[in-house]
């Protein structure tokens, strides 16, 4: 049985990631609900007996075309939307990762409208979802603490 997405029963797991290559990272135009035709970290649900790292890397290669190597957990974000009576419309509790660009051509695949690479700070100057903004920071930081893949972010 698949959980409701609109007006659940109770929250639904997603995931989503900071991708980056090349010092820039990837994002999607969404293309339905909730926050469609506005800019984010591709992503999506988590189906049944599918872990959260596979989830994310099958989002990732959906929505975008590419391969990607996760380097770790970023954060766990809350998103609930209520409507004008109260009710709740989505909860999602959402997992983001950190991954890295390690083949395929960016293009925008499954639920997403368009895909960009843009620098963490034009991604953080367009008009997105305060909690994204948070995550790409929080993404920045973590991947410059990375060693090992530190040439990957550029300031």
């Amino acid at each position: 049985m698949e959980t409701k997405r609109e007006f659940p029963e109770r929250p639904v797991v997603g995931v989503g990631a900071v991708v980056v290559k090349d010092g820039q990272i990837v994002l999607i135009k969404r293309g339905k609900a909730p926050r469609m035709g506005e800019w984010s970290l591709p992503g999506g649900g988590v189906g049944l007996a599918e872990t959260t790292k596979d989830a994310v890397l099958r989002e990732i290669r959906e929505e975008t075309g590419l391969e990607v190597e996760l380097a770790g957990v970023i954060d766990v974000v809350d998103f609930i939307e209520h409507d004008k009576t109260g009710s709740v419309i989505f909860h999602y509790v959402l997992i983001d990762y950190l991954a890295y660009y390690r083949a395929g051509t960016l293009a925008a695949g499954s639920d997403a409208d368009d895909a960009c690479l843009l620098s963490f700070d034009d991604a953080l100057a367009l008009p997105l979802w305060d909690e994204t903004k948070r995550i790409i920071r929080a993404a920045k930081d973590m991947a410059s603490q990375d060693k090992t893949k530190k040439a990957a972010v550029k300031a």
